[in-house]
């Protein structure tokens, strides 16, 4: 049984969101990714695509609760990918406080991902993550997602680029 607080987030939220957002991707590219690239990722350049998700629910954004503080997120809905079944949903977004990391967030916000997309009516679930992110590769193969080495693929952290890979899982099991 989780500690943490699960519950839909409201536009209140929206700033705090994207200052986990911001915190927790500096705290994992540290030292993987050049200084420059990493002070671009700030909580101003994420606040209005959060406040636009929140507002539309695409995707589906809940947080977790440490008594009366938000110390986690995650963002949820059906996949993006080209030539997906209607089935199929996806993590779009799972973050922590970095101070949280190891503390069971990640579980409970994984755990509230899982339970909105089998409501709606999803049987499988993927993620697309960074590959020198290994803090978040660990985290995803202990909750039981597989790697599919053949979707490795490079998008852009800020201007820099980066290699991510999806990695899926049933949502059963």
């Amino acid at each position: 049984m989780s500690v943490y607080t699960l519950r839909p987030a409201t536009l209140r939220d929206a700033k705090v969101i994207s200052e986990i957002h911001s915190a927790s991707v500096r705290a994992a590219y540290e030292g993987l990714v050049p200084d420059e690239h990493l002070k671009v990722m700030t909580p101003e350049k994420r606040l209005g695509y959060w406040r636009e998700a929140i507002e539309y629910g695409e995707p589906q954004v809940q947080v977790a609760m440490d008594m009366d503080t938000v110390v986690g997120f995650v963002g949820y809905d059906r996949s993006r990918d080209k030539g997906t079944p209607p089935t199929t949903g996806e993590i779009w977004a799972i973050y922590a406080l970095p101070t949280y990391w190891t503390l069971g967030v990640g579980l409970a916000l994984w755990d509230a991902a899982r339970e909105g997309l089998q409501e709606e009516g999803c049987t499988k679930v993927s993620v697309w993550v960074p590959l020198r992110n290994e803090r978040a590769l660990r985290f995803h193969d202990l909750a039981g997602f597989k790697r599919e080495l053949t979707t490795a693929k490079t998008v852009l952290l800020g201007d820099f680029k980066i290699e991510e890979m999806r990695l899926s899982r049933p949502l059963q099991g």
